[in-house]
């Protein structure tokens, strides 16, 4: 259950909607004038009150196959061409901010020669600050939006510095920039470039992100409900001052068994041998594997796995077959959640996946530890909780803390972006180091209540687990190669629902599985290829 929500989230996101600049009918303004035709020309082009320049544009030829990295965690090479098209890059509302620091909204937009009427956003990571390639890659299989006529966009939200700077949020334009404004503007004024280059509206709208980015598709959906047709929404940063709190608690919780170093400092690390890790693997693939009818070493029926690593404890000496007493209580803890003074929830549990044992490290959430430094911001959040305040005062700070209140994207009304006829996917691995999956879902199902129930809201709005997935990529058991930008426009174009979703990945080259709406799984039938996802149905 999530807590309740502040009232000053509440009224941020009102405020952000209410004065939001509204697009003029998707770029229409353009009709009627004569299309940019050449690339060089946007130079010279200037979009009335919007403060925008752009300061490059390139002509950009075919891309070979094999010559450009997607932009996700594991930065995979894009296997297929990227046709030519015009690159622009530009600025937004430059200015002179807070201790004399430069500061803009920063874009990049790619426009296809081959243009298919089509638009995508492309969602940022960490807390961005730096205009990435606009591909438009994430969640697409093995071809980025790009490569398929898409104009894509990309932005730095209105600042730059590396991924976790958090320096930008002194300055009070470049933290409101980042939580919500800076992408109801780019969004708004690219469609208005796109109009005038190829002297025609955009026919429809696409946001696709994860992590910050599907904290940015969130958002589109709650305070910008009528810009985007279909919204793609992977591993949400929805509420990191929480999900902070989770890590800090599951960090604590190892770090109170650890061994120390020289100088005292305890070494999580070592918490776990490797025959504990795989022992514990083990464990919880006997426990989980086979509810979904197929022991394959992968766990698609997630909310029945109900692994507890007491089965493990040791009933004398510690030995390579069993685990400590304090190991078994190491792991309760962490993967159950943080709660607060009067047993309310305050983030969610982690399931019980093999991907947060398996992966690289020493130890279980040794992957989780690398998202926690012991100094300085931590994801979104601009600073981590200290590690030695009680779950209550770190849920103060939290709550405290205005520029959490913005980035929060747990609003529960998108009557009118529903209304409208958006449609949004929800996607989240089960192996995120970062951020539950199950925090996600409870806004999925808090979402569904809210608006008609599940069955309602599944006209519009569906939500997937994807097996053995770390942070929007990657992971020893992942299936992280599935095209949900495809299920989107299949869905906002053709009125097709996205009832399975085929995915597969470089751990198994020859196994497809379909990724199932929830509270659907990918269910064995029983009879055929093992590794051929059409020998699987979606059960419930």
């Amino acid at each position: 259950m999530l807590r309740h929500i502040p009232r000053a989230a509440i009224l941020s996101a009102l405020f952000a909607s209410a004065f939001a600049v509204t697009p003029s009918s998707y770029g229409q303004s353009a009709n009627g004038i004569a299309p940019v035709r050449k690339c060089a020309e946007l130079l010279n082009l200037r979009i009335g009150g919007s403060q925008m320049t752009i300061t490059k544009a390139q002509e950009i030829p075919t891309t070979p196959p094999g010559s450009l990295r997607a932009m996700s965690i594991t930065g995979d090479l894009i296997p297929v061409a990227i046709p030519p098209y015009c690159r622009a890059d530009g600025v937004i509302d430059q200015r002179t901010g807070f201790e004399g620091k430069p500061y803009a909204i920063g874009f990049a937009i790619a426009l296809p020669d081959n243009w298919n009427g089509r638009f995508v956003f492309q969602g940022g990571g960490g807390l961005n600050g730096t205009v990435n390639p606009p591909l438009g890659s994430q969640a697409a299989g093995d071809s980025p939006a790009l490569a398929r006529g898409f104009a894509v966009v990309s932005t730095d939200t209105g600042h730059k510095g590396a991924v976790f700077d958090a320096a930008f949020m002194k300055d009070q334009l470049a933290a409101l920039n980042f939580a919500y404004i800076a992408v109801g503007r780019v969004a708004v004024l690219s469609k208005e470039i796109i109009a005038h280059y190829y002297g025609q509206p955009v026919k429809h709208s696409y946001y696709d992100g994860c992590s910050t980015g599907g904290r940015e598709g969130m958002l589109m959906s709650q305070r910008y409900p009528t810009y985007f047709d279909g919204i793609v929404v992977g591993d949400p940063a929805m509420r990191t001052g929480y999900s902070n709190i989770g890590l800090t608690y599951a960090r604590n919780a190892f770090a109170a068994i650890a061994p120390k170093d020289a100088s005292g400092k305890p070494e999580p690390a070592k918490d776990f041998s490797p025959s504990d890790k795989k022992l514990l693997a083990d464990a919880i693939m006997k426990s989980c594997d086979e509810k979904d009818g197929l022991k394959d070493g992968m766990i698609f029926n997630v909310k029945a796995c109900d692994f507890n690593p007491a089965v493990l404890k040791c009933k004398g000496a510690k030995t390579d077959s069993c685990l400590t007493s304090e190991q078994v209580g190491a792991l309760q803890k962490a993967f159950s959640g943080p709660k607060d003074s009067r047993g309310n929830e305050v983030y969610a549990r982690f399931p019980w996946d093999t991907g947060y044992i398996l992966s690289a490290g020493s130890g279980p959430f040794a992957v989780f530890s690398s998202f926690l430094p012991t100094e300085g911001p931590s994801m979104i959040a601009s600073v981590q909780p200290p590690a030695n305040l009680t779950i209550d005062q770190m849920v103060a700070g939290v709550e405290a803390n205005e520029n959490q209140t913005l980035t929060d994207t747990t609003w529960t009304n998108l009557t009118t972006f529903s209304g409208h006829g958006g449609k949004l996917i929800f996607y989240h691995g089960t192996s995120d180091p970062v951020f539950s999956p199950f925090y996600t879902l409870a806004y999925y199902e808090r979402m569904s209540k809210e608006n008609g129930g599940l069955d309602q809201v599944q006209n519009w709005s569906r939500f997937f687990f994807v097996p053995g997935m770390n942070h929007c990529a990657g992971g020893p058991a992942a299936l992280d190669n599935f095209d949900m930008l495809g299920a989107i426009v299949d869905w906002v174009e053709n009125g097709k629902a996205p009832d399975s979703v085929i995915a597969k990945g470089k751990p198994f080259p020859s196994r497809t599985r379909p990724l199932c709406p929830y509270p659907k799984y990918a269910h064995y039938k029983g009879q055929g290829d093992a590794e051929d996802a059409s020998n699987f149905e979606c059960s419930q």
